[in-house]
């Protein structure tokens, strides 16, 4: 019972919002066929999206931004602030890179386009659950080709070195280790980051690191 236990503990939660029914049934089968993802609820729209996610606390919503009650793209922030721990995948047709800024700029970790859906999105799921990036290849190569703003002069090379390794996912202690550094020294380096860059999540410094191009997505 115990094994049993343990091993529903450990299942990504999931929240599917997409406002075609027929696509929902599908992605949720797709999912749920993996033994370390649940889907907990579904939704059509961006309003019950929001308190679905509210509700369940999932690990990680799969939202779609264009959807009936408005776009997704604009209930995010609302989304995050009602579920700070919910990561955000967007599963979406639209392939411009300006969605796909616009939805790391909001603090999604994930976006991909559903004309892959069934080859990328659970490896974005547990990225995402991880608290890392992905994009869809091939639109990360476009936002990565695109000209970026040059990265702040009063970020010291240090801290641009400890940001990449941060927006890699690293965590303290791995990121002390590859840089010979004390864990005391990158908490140190980190709370300077976020000062500095006035960001406070690891979502904004991923965002952040993608823009200027400091990690290749």
């Amino acid at each position: 019972m115990a094994d049993s236990g343990e091993a529903v503990s450990e299942k990504i939660s999931v929240v599917l919002a997409d406002d075609h029914a027929v696509v929902r049934s599908a992605l949720r089968l797709m999912l749920e066929r993996e033994p370390d993802i649940e889907v907990v609820a579904e939704a059509g729209d961006a309003d019950s999206a929001g308190r679905y996610v509210s509700g369940h606390r999932p690990k990680v919503l799969i939202l779609d931004i264009n959807m009936p009650g408005g776009s997704g793209l604009a209930a995010i922030p609302s989304i995050r602030e009602q579920s700070p721990e919910t990561e955000i995948v967007v599963l979406t047709m639209q392939d411009e890179t300006a969605f796909a800024r616009e939805a790391l700029q909001a603090g999604v970790l994930g976006y991909i386009l559903k004309e892959a859906a069934s080859e990328e999105l659970v490896k974005a799921v547990r990225m995402a659950a991880e608290g890392r990036t992905y994009l869809q290849p091939e639109l990360g190569a476009r936002l990565a080709a695109e000209p970026d703003a040059a990265t702040p002069d009063d970020l010291s090379e240090r801290e641009l070195e400890v940001l990449r390794l941060i927006a890699l996912g690293h965590t303290n202690n791995e990121i002390a280790e590859q840089l010979y550094l004390s864990v005391r020294t990158v908490e140190s380096h980190r709370a300077h980051i976020q000062q500095k860059l006035a960001m406070t999540t690891r979502s904004e410094l991923v965002r952040y690191a993608i823009e200027r191009g400091l990690i290749d997505v």
